[in-house]
């Protein structure tokens, strides 16, 4: 019989979200290790830094009042969380927009094979990671449905914008590989090899 997986880090921090989600109270830290080892599956060496992250990225609030630090996360907290992450999310593609842009002028210059596969490279995994990125704040949103429509709603638009903007990109990809092919007249696989780019590259659905 093979041994049970434990939590991944992320689950960790899932699991005592919803600790403070489901109960709307404020804790301390021994009640929260005692709920997150009982009822959360989260063992209690684990659980200060687990707490400590979503401290640090604004998901709980704490305050130390008197000797006693004391925890809470209202469901509106996670929510505003959760848009900024989202416009962090869009300000970091058009960043990357802007980086393809600079990158597609030198390609014009450049033959295949120049060292400059590399810096594509590089934006291509990092288009990779934002496009992860997106997909897992999509999914945290939709725990928080019924939490806030209106708020939901307008995350879901900030989301929207941020996937066109990384469409663009990808469509501005396809545009390059069509040059390439034209230009020196190698095959679509031997410009997706030298310019690292996945079989699997598409737009986002």
């Amino acid at each position: 019989m093979s041994k049970k997986k434990g939590l991944s880090f992320e689950e960790k921090r899932a699991r005592m979200m919803e600790i403070f989600s489901e109960t709307k109270d404020v804790f301390q830290m021994k009640d929260i290790e005692k709920i997150a080892s009982k009822d959360k599956g989260i063992t209690s060496m684990s659980v200060k830094e687990v707490l400590q992250s979503l401290v640090d990225d604004g998901m709980v609030d704490t305050d130390r009042i008197g000797t006693s630090n004391y925890f809470w996360a209202f469901p509106s907290k996670a929510l505003h969380a959760k848009k900024c992450k989202l416009e962090e999310l869009q300000t970091q593609v058009a960043e990357t927009s802007q980086k393809k842009e600079i990158l597609q002028k030198s390609i014009e210059k450049l033959k295949i094979g120049r060292e400059d596969t590399a810096e594509r490279g590089a934006l291509m995994k990092e288009l990779a990671a934002l496009r992860q990125k997106k997909e897992q704040l999509k999914a945290e949103i939709e725990k928080y449905r019924e939490c806030d429509p209106d708020v939901v709603e307008e995350m879901r638009q900030t989301s929207n914008v941020a996937k066109e903007a990384a469409n663009r990109w990808t469509d501005n990809i396809f545009a390059i590989k069509s040059w390439a092919k034209r230009k020196f007249g190698f095959e679509e696989s031997r410009i997706d090899k030298n310019f690292g780019i996945p079989e699997d590259f598409d737009y986002i659905d």
